[in-house]
């Protein structure tokens, strides 16, 4: 590869991840290889009252199956049994598949009825192979954790609830 098109060709790329999710581009040809990273800030996790979340949770399963045609099964029950816990929702900052622990062998970082303070890791939520450490803004007992280990969590689902002290 001759210099000017490789400078040209590493200035498209890095055009590329503006304005994209993409945080990393590995490109290997003819023997050169051309890897461009961009550091980001991590987002930060986003609380959201319960009350604010309680309606549009409860009501998702029902208007879900109403824009299909079928009929709701258990309507008003199953929105009262997916209704919320009381307390602070900790929200997915990003999609990724939501880990409980450090590694497979690691007890989890917190548990249902353990206590939290601001700035303890909760989880880790891996996107593209990064691993983003979600950490606690508040000081409280966790009442509920949400998705199971492994699974994979869109963007603003509330992974867990924490009951403020």
């Amino acid at each position: 590869m001759e210099r000017q098109p490789l400078v040209g060709r590493v200035k498209a790329l890095a055009e590329a991840l503006e304005g994209s999710a993409v945080n990393e581009i590995e490109l290997t040809e003819s023997g050169t290889r051309i890897v461009i990273r961009r550091r980001r800030e991590p987002e930060p996790v986003a609380y959201a009252p319960v009350a604010a979340e309680r309606a549009p949770v409860a009501l998702r399963p029902a208007a879900r199956h109403a824009r299909r045609g079928k009929p709701s099964a258990g309507g008003a029950a199953q929105a009262q049994a997916n209704a919320p816990e009381p307390g602070v929702a900790i929200i997915a900052p990003l999609t990724g598949v939501y880990y409980s622990s450090p590694s497979p062998t690691s007890a989890p970082f917190v548990e249902v009825g353990g206590m939290v303070q601001p700035g303890q890791v909760v989880c880790i939520i891996e996107a593209m192979k990064v691993f983003n450490e979600l950490k606690a803004e508040v000081s409280g007992t966790v009442t509920a954790i949400l998705p199971k280990n492994g699974q994979l969590v869109q963007k603003g689902d509330a992974l867990l609830r924490i009951k403020p002290v």
